[in-house]
C-alpha cells in the first residue's frame, strides 16, 4: 500500500463516516465495550481518548504468549524484543518509545497490571494468560496515569472472580517444541465472595536455530501462576491477587550481519547485499548458510528470572454517588540474562545484565457522581529500587595476542532508588445535553537517586592475559523534576451512536540516570539525562451504523515533542574501539498522522476488521548531539510510515459446534533500528507482512484450535544493533518465524 493510498483511505473514509451519519437514523444490537481508560468502567464511546480494545478471547485464538505481541492488534503501535526475549521490551506508540535494552530505564509508555503501575520497563514483559481485556491508550496520559507516560498507556486486567464455580484446563503443542499447558479454577466461596486460580506454563525452541554445535539449543520455559480473591458486600469490596513466575532458559542467539567484503582493506558490502548474509565481519567471519532463521554463535548464554508480588484493591461506598478507592501493590524481580553480542562463534564481546528490581505504590483516589457530572480526584505515591549487576567482556579471545591490548572486561553496578508523588483531578461536565467538557490537571514530584560503580579488568602485559583489574568509576548523584501536566477535551454526541472529540494533552517522562554500558569515566559523569513532555493535538472520532454493521473509530493527531529523551548508539572516536552508547535529550521533534479501525459484520457470519495507522511525519528538528554530530530532518526510529492490520473471520455450525475460523495480516512498512547522523542502510528493516491464520472449533465443554503465526515465514528482524566500526558487523536480532500449533481446552 502506497503513502497515497493509505492517506486517501483514511480519508475516504471519514467522508463516508460523516456523510452516513443521516442515513440509517436506527441502531439496534448495538455491542457495548467498556474499558477503564478513565480508572472506572465505561462505554467506549463516552471518553474522549483514543483507545485500541483487545479481548481475552482474541488473545486465545490467536494464542498470543505476552505483552510484545499487542502490536500486531493495534494500529500505529510496535513492540519489539529489544534485545532479546527476557530483556526490556521497546514500545512505540505514534512514534514515541525509547530503544534501549538498559534495564535502568523506564519507557515513555507507561503499563498498568490490574491498575498498579508496572514502573520501569523491567516489568513491561507480561505473559498474557487467563485475561480478561487489554487496552491501548494513545497519546500522552498525563492526568490520570501520569507515570511517564508521554506516549500512551497499556491497561491489562486479569479475569477476576466471579459467580459460580467452573473451570478450564488448555493443552497445547506447536512447531520447533512448542508446549503450553494453562488453566483456571472459579469457586464461589459464598453469595459474596470468590477466589480463582490460574496458571500457565510454556515451553518452546526459537525459530531461529544455531549451527554452532558445541553451544546448548536455545528456548525458553515459561511458568506463572495467579491467586486472586474478590469480596463484595453492602458498601466495600476487596479485590486481592499474589503472582508468581518463573523463566529459565537459553537466550535467542542472535545472528551476525557482516558489512565487508574485504575486512582487510575495509571494503563495505552495499546494504542489500549485507542484509542478505553475503559479507563477513571485520574478522572475516560469515555464517556459511543461505538460511536467514540460522545463525552460528557461542550462545552458552542462559536467562533465568524470577517474579512475585501482590495487588489489592479495596472499594468503599461513601455515598450512593461517591466512593473511595485505595490500591496497594509490590512486586519484586531477579533476572539474569547472559548475551553473546559478536554474532560469532568467538568470544569478543560477551555479557551478563543481572538486575534485581522491587517496586511498592500506593494510590488513594476519590470517585463521585455529581448529577450528570463526575469528578475523579487522587493522590499516587510510588517508590522503586533498581540493583543491577552487570558486565561486559571484549576481546577476550584477543588476550595473548599482539591485540590483547584492546580487550577489556567491565563490571558496572547500578542503585538507582525512584520516588514518586503526584497529585491529580479530573472534573467531566455534562455542559449541554449532548457536549461534554473533560478537564484534568497532574502535579507530580520525582526524584532519582543514583550509586554507580565501575571496575575495569585490562590487560597491561601480553605475557598476563587475565589481566588486572582497577577501579574505574564511582559516580553519585541525584535528579529531581517536578511539574504540571493534563488535559482539556470536549465531547459532541452526534447521535446516540455518533461521536466526535477534539482533546489537548500534555504528558511528562522524569529525567534519570542511564545505567547501561558506560565507556569512560567523563561519559559516567555525564549520564544523567532531563525531563521530556510532549503536547498533543487530537481531533477523534467513534461512529456506528448497526443497519449496515459498521463502527469506526479514527483519529487525527499532532505531536510537540519537547527534549526527547533518545538512545543513540555512537561510533566511537576512535575506529575499533566499542560504540559509545548515550541516552540524550534533543532539542524537540515533530510527529503528525492518522488513524483509522473499521468493524465490518457484513454477513451474521462474516466479520471484516481493519486498521490502518499513517504518519507522514515523525522527525527531529535540530539536535546537536555531546560528539558534535547535527542530527536534523532524520526520521524517528521504530517508526513505520503505514502501519495496517487486517483480519476477516467466518462464523459457522458444524454438526452442533460452533466454528470460527480467522485470516489476517499485520503489515509495517520500513523504518530505522538506530538514530545516527547518517540514518544507516545497514541498521534498518525493510517493510514486511506477518500473516496469521486460526480455526477454533467449540463445543459446550471442549474446545480446539488450529493457529499459525507468521503463516508464509517472512524474513524480518527485532532490532538490528550497530557494532559496524567496532566489529564490521550488526547484530541481528531475528523476529519470530514460522509456528503452527493447535490447542484443546476442557471447560468443567
Amino acid at each position: 500500500m502506497t503513502k497515497s493510498l493509505a492517506f486517501n483511505f483514511i480519508l475516504s473514509s471519514i467522508v463516508v463516516g460523516i456523510y452516513s451519519q443521516d442515513t440509517f437514523a436506527t441502531q439496534e444490537s448495538i455491542e457495548k465495550i467498556e474499558v477503564y481508560a478513565q480508572k472506572r468502567a465505561q462505554s467506549i464511546d463516552e471518553i474522549s481518548i483514543a483507545v485500541s480494545h483487545v479481548t481475552g478471547l482474541q488473545l486465545e485464538k490467536r494464542s498470543i504468549k505476552d505483552a510484545t505481541e499487542l502490536g500486531h492488534f493495534v494500529a500505529n503501535m510496535k513492540i519489539s524484543q529489544n534485545a532479546a526475549e527476557g530483556t526490556p521490551p521497546a514500545i512505540n506508540i505514534r512514534g514515541v518509545g525509547l530503544i534501549d535494552y538498559n534495564t535502568a530505564n523506564t519507557s515513555p509508555v507507561a503499563m498498568y497490571l490490574d491498575g498498579a503501575s508496572v514502573g520501569s520497563a523491567n516489568n513491561q514483559l507480561v505473559d498474557l494468560f487467563d485475561i480478561e481485556q487489554v487496552e491501548v491508550l494513545k497519546g500522552p496520559q498525563g492526568t490520570l496515569f501520569g507515570r511517564n507516560s508521554t506516549g500512551g498507556a497499556i491497561l491489562i486486567r486479569s479475569a477476576r472472580p466471579d459467580a459460580g464455580s467452573y473451570g478450564y484446563v488448555t493443552g497445547g503443542i506447536g512447531t520447533d517444541d512448542w508446549q503450553k499447558l494453562q488453566g483456571a479454577y472459579n469457586h464461589e466461596v459464598d453469595a459474596n465472595s470468590a477466589v480463582r486460580v490460574a496458571f500457565s506454563h510454556t515451553k518452546y525452541e526459537y525459530t531461529s536455530y544455531n549451527l554452532y554445535e558445541p553451544s546448548p539449543e536455545a528456548g525458553l520455559e515459561q511458568n506463572n501462576a495467579r491467586l486472586s480473591y474478590l469480596g463484595e458486600w453492602d458498601t466495600i469490596s476487596f479485590y486481592f491477587k499474589a503472582h508468581y513466575s518463573h523463566w529459565n532458559g537459553i537466550v535467542q542467539p542472535v545472528g551476525n550481519i557482516g558489512i565487508y567484503s574485504d575486512p582487510v582493506n575495509l571494503v563495505t558490502c552495499p546494504a542489500e547485499v549485507a542484509a542478505q548474509g553475503k559479507c563477513v565481519d571485520r574478522f572475516g567471519f560469515n555464517d556459511g548458510s543461505d538460511d536467514f532463521w540460522a545463525v552460528s554463535v557461542n550462545n552458552d548464554s542462559p536467562h533465568h528470572s524470577i517474579g512475585k508480588g501482590w495487588t489489592a484493591e479495596v472499594n468503599w461506598d461513601v455515598s450512593d454517588n461517591s466512593k473511595l478507592v485505595w490500591l496497594n501493590a509490590f512486586t519484586r524481580l531477579d533476572r539474569e540474562h547472559a548475551f553473546n553480542c559478536d554474532g560469532a562463534p568467538t568470544k569478543l564481546c560477551e555479557g551478563n545484565l543481572g538486575l534485581k528490581a522491587e517496586l511498592l505504590n500506593n494510590e488513594v483516589r476519590y470517585h463521585s457522581q455529581i448529577g450528570k457530572d463526575y469528578l475523579t480526584a487522587g493522590i499516587f505515591l510510588l517508590e522503586e529500587r533498581l540493583y543491577q549487576d552487570n558486565y561486559n567482556d571484549l576481546g577476550r579471545d584477543l588476550r595473548g595476542t599482539p591485540f590483547g591490548a584492546a580487550s577489556a572486561m567491565f563490571f558496572y553496578d547500578n542503585d538507582i532508588k525512584t520516588k514518586v508523588a503526584a497529585l491529580f483531578a479530573q472534573y467531566e461536565w455534562q455542559w449541554l445535553p449532548s457536549t461534554r467538557i473533560t478537564a484534568g490537571l497532574r502535579y507530580s514530584d520525582e526524584s532519582v537517586e543514583y550509586d554507580s560503580v565501575s571496575m575495569v579488568n585490562s590487560v597491561l602485559e601480553q605475557s598476563e592475559p587475565q589481566g588486572v583489574l582497577m577501579p574505574f568509576y564511582h559516580v553519585v548523584g541525584e535528579s529531581d523534576d517536578d511539574g504540571l501536566s493534563g488535559k482539556v477535551a470536549i465531547n459532541y454526541d452526534i447521535s446516540e451512536y455518533q461521536m466526535i472529540y477534539y482533546s489537548l494533552s500534555n504528558g511528562n517522562k522524569s529525567g534519570g540516570y542511564n545505567g547501561g554500558y558506560l565507556s569512560s569515566p567523563e561519559q559516567a559523569e555525564n549520564a544523567a539525562y532531563g525531563p521530556e513532555s510532549l503536547n498533543a493535538h487530537e481531533i477523534g472520532t467513534r461512529l456506528t451504523w448497526s443497519e449496515v454493521g459498521v463502527k469506526m473509530n479514527g483519529a487525527l493527531f499532532h505531536y510537540d515533542y519537547q527534549d526527547q529523551q533518545v538512545f543513540m548508539n555512537q561510533p566511537a572516536s576512535e575506529p575499533g574501539l566499542p560504540p559509545i552508547q548515550l541516552l540524550e535529550n534533543v532539542a524537540s521533534s515533530k510527529i503528525y498522522g492518522a488513524e483509522i479501525d473499521i468493524e465490518y459484520q457484513a454477513t451474521a457470519a462474516v466479520m471484516l476488521n481493519v486498521g490502518v495507522g499513517f504518519i507522514p511525519h515523525a522527525e527531529f528538528e535540530n539536535y546537536t548531539d555531546p560528539l558534535g554530530v547535527t542530527l536534523s530532518d532524520k526520521r524517528l526510529p521504530f517508526t513505520s510510515e503505514i502501519n495496517a492490520n487486517a483480519q476477516l473471520s467466518y462464523e459457522y455450525m458444524l454438526d452442533g459446534a460452533d466454528v470460527v475460523t480467522s485470516l489476517g495480516v499485520d503489515y509495517q512498512s520500513e523504518y530505522y533500528f538506530d538514530q545516527n547522523q547518517n540514518q544507516n542502510p545497514y541498521a534498518m528493516q525493510s517493510g514486511y507482512a506477518l500473516w496469521h491464520f486460526n480455526t477454533q472449533y467449540r463445543t459446550q465443554s471442549w474446545q480446539a484450535n488450529v493457529w499459525a503465526k507468521n503463516l508464509f515465514d517472512k524474513e524480518y528482524s527485532h532490532l538490528k544493533f550497530d557494532l559496524s566500526q567496532f566489529l564490521g558487523m550488526l547484530e541481528d536480532f531475528k523476529g519470530e518465524g514460522r509456528r503452527v500449533g493447535v490447542d484443546f481446552t476442557y471447560r468443567f
